[in-house]
C-alpha cells in the first residue's frame, strides 16, 4: 500500500499551487545554460504515487482551473467567441477527454461542449450531451433536457442557442494539417449544419488553433507537478540500467523490456508505448556476437526509449549506459567526448527557444551553431503533455531536417513542455573509428526564463559493472 500521508501532501501543495495561480505564471527561474546538470532528487518519487482518488481529484482541480483559465485566454487571443466540441462514444474528439471531469472514461452517446465568450460576463461553458451535465462534469451547465426528441434534438437545441445569442465567429474542430485539431467527424459536421440558419453557418471557422492551445498550455501546478513525473521515469532508468536488472553476458535487452513494462505496471502507471532497449557495439563485438545477439555484452552502449502517462500527462525519456569490460572503471574517452557533445548540442538548442519564434527558426538555428562547433547531430524535438507526441510546435523530424511546413511554423509559447529529443554521432578511436550515434531525450519546460529541464539530464553513462 503507497503512504497515504505522502500522497496526501503531494495533493495538498499541488492544489495549493493551483489556487494560487492568478494566471499562467512562469516556473521557477532556469539554471544558466552551464549549469544545466544532472540534479535529480535523492527522494524515491515512486514512493509518492497517488492512489486513484487522489488522482482524480487532483487532475480535477487541474481541468477546473484549466477551463477557467486558458479556455478564455485563448478564445479571445483567437477571436472566437463560441467553441463546439462535439463527439460520439468512443469516437472522442483529441481535446474532449481533458475537458470533462474525472472519472469519466469516455463520452457518452452525443456528447457536445458549448464555450460562449460572453465578454465581461466571463466564458459561459455549456454542454447539450445527451446525459446532460452529469457525464462532462460539474464545470458545465445543462441546456439539452428534452431526450424524447432523439439525438438530433441536441443538435437543434445547439442551434437554437445559437440562434438567440448570435455570436461573430463559431469555431469547429476540423483542420487539414493539425492532428489535434480535426476532432470533428464529416457525419456530426452534416448534423450541424442541417440545424444552423444559413446566416450561422457562414459563421463557421476552424478551431485548430484553440485544440493546439489548449492541449499544449500547461499550468504553474501542472509543471511543477511534472518535475515528480520525470522524477519517477528516472528512477526507474537508474533501476533497470544496473546490475539489480542486468547481468552481462546472462540478460537480455527483451528481457529488460519487459521487467520494465511490469514495473510500470506494478506502480499503477500506463506507457503510451512500447518501451525499447538496444544495444550499440564496436564492430569487432558485432562480428563477434554476429547481428542478431540480443544479449547484453560487456563494452555495449545501452540506449533506453522509455514513456509514462500519469495524471494525464506524459513523460518520454532515453538515457544511456555502458557496461564496464573487465579492469574498466569508465567508458573509453571516444565514448565520452561522444555524450559530451550530444550535451552540448542540449544546450545549444534550448538557448535558441524564445517566445514567438517558430519550431523551424529554432531547430535551424541550433543546427547551425552546432555545426560550427563541429557538432555533427540531429534535432527531432516535440511538444509533450496530454499526449506524448503532444500539440505544439514541432522542432525538426528525423526525416525533415531542413524544416517542417506548418507544424513547425507555430510559434512557440510559454507555459509549455518538451520532449528535448536529438543525436550526436561521433567517430570512436577506440572501437577503430567506427561512427556512433547517441539518441538523448528528457522533458523540459518553456517559460519566461527560457527553456530548462524539469528534472535535469545526466553528463555521464549510467555504468553496469
Amino acid at each position: 500500500m503507497r503512504s497515504i500521508p505522502k500522497a496526501l501532501a503531494l495533493l495538498i501543495a499541488a492544489a495549493a499551487l493551483a489556487g494560487a495561480a492568478a494566471g499562467l505564471a512562469a516556473p521557477q527561474a532556469a539554471a544558466p545554460a552551464g549549469q544545466r546538470v544532472w540534479q535529480m532528487s535523492g527522494a524515491q518519487d515512486s514512493d509518492a504515487i497517488l492512489p486513484e482518488k487522489a488522482r482524480a481529484a487532483l487532475v480535477n482541480s487541474w481541468r477546473k482551473d484549466r477551463l477557467e483559465q486558458i479556455v478564455p485566454a485563448l478564445m479571445r487571443r483567437e477571436g472566437i467567441d463560441l467553441w463546439l466540441v462535439i463527439n460520439r462514444e468512443y469516437n472522442e474528439d483529441p481535446v474532449y477527454m481533458s475537458m470533462v471531469a474525472e472519472p469519466a472514461m469516455s463520452a457518452r452517446r452525443l456528447s457536445i461542449l458549448i464555450f460562449h465568450d460572453r465578454g465581461a460576463e466571463g466564458v459561459k461553458r455549456l454542454t447539450a450531451n445527451w446525459h446532460g451535465a452529469g457525464s462532462a462534469g460539474p464545470f458545465y451547465e445543462a441546456i439539452f433536457k428534452d431526450r424524447a426528441k432523439g439525438w438530433k434534438a441536441q443538435f437543434e437545441t445547439v442551434a437554437a442557442y445559437i440562434r438567440e445569442h448570435k455570436p461573430k465567429k463559431i469555431g469547429l474542430n476540423f483542420s487539414e494539417h493539425w492532428a489535434f485539431g480535426d476532432g470533428l467527424t464529416v457525419g456530426l459536421m452534416r448534423e450541424l449544419e442541417k440545424a444552423l440558419d444559413p446566416a450561422d453557418r457562414a459563421r463557421i471557422v476552424s478551431a485548430e488553433a484553440l485544440c493546439i492551445g489548449w492541449l499544449e498550455t500547461r499550468l504553474p501546478a501542472e509543471i511543477s507537478v511534472y518535475r515528480h513525473l520525470n522524477g519517477i521515469a528516472h528512477q526507474l532508468v537508474r533501476e533497470f540500467f544496473s546490475n539489480r536488472v542486468i547481468t552481462p553476458d546472462v540478460t537480455t535487452t527483451e528481457d529488460v523490456v519487459w521487467w520494465l513494462r511490469q514495473r510500470i505496471t506494478d506502480l499503477g502507471l500506463e506507457t503510451w508505448f512500447q518501451p525499447s532497449i538496444s544495444a550499440q557495439r564496436s564492430p569487432e563485438d558485432r562480428a563477434r556476437y554476429g547481428q542478431g545477439d540480443r544479449v547484453i555484452r560487456r563494452g555495449d552502449v545501452l540506449h533506453c526509449d522509455i514513456g509514462i502517462k500519469y495524471l494525464g500527462l506524459c513523460t518520454d525519456t532515453q538515457h544511456n549506459a555502458y557496461v564496464l569490460r573487465q579492469g574498466e572503471t569508465e567508458p573509453p574517452a571516444g565514448l565520452r567526448e561522444l555524450l559530451r557533445k550530444g550535451n552540448r548540442l542540449q544546450e545549444i538548442f534550448m538557448d535558441e527557444f524564445a517566445a514567438g519564434r517558430t519550431g523551424n527558426e529554432i531547430y535551424l538555428a541550433a543546427l547551425a551553431k552546432a555545426k560550427a562547433e563541429g557538432i555533427e547531430g540531429s534535432i527531432y524535438t516535440h511538444p509533450l503533455g496530454i499526449h506524448g507526441h503532444a500539440a505544439g510546435t514541432t522542432l525538426g523530424l528525423t526525416e525533415a531536417q531542413s524544416g517542417v511546413p506548418v507544424l513547425g511554423d507555430w510559434p512557440l509559447h510559454e507555459n509549455t513542455c518538451y520532449a528535448i529529443e536529438l543525436s550526436a554521432s561521433h567517430l570512436v578511436p577506440e572501437w577503430g573509428n567506427a561512427r556512433a550515434s547517441l539518441g538523448l531525450e528528457d522533458g523540459a519546460v518553456f517559460g519566461k526564463t527560457g527553456c530548462h529541464w524539469l528534472d535535469g539530464y545526466p553528463r555521464s553513462y549510467y555504468l553496469i559493472h
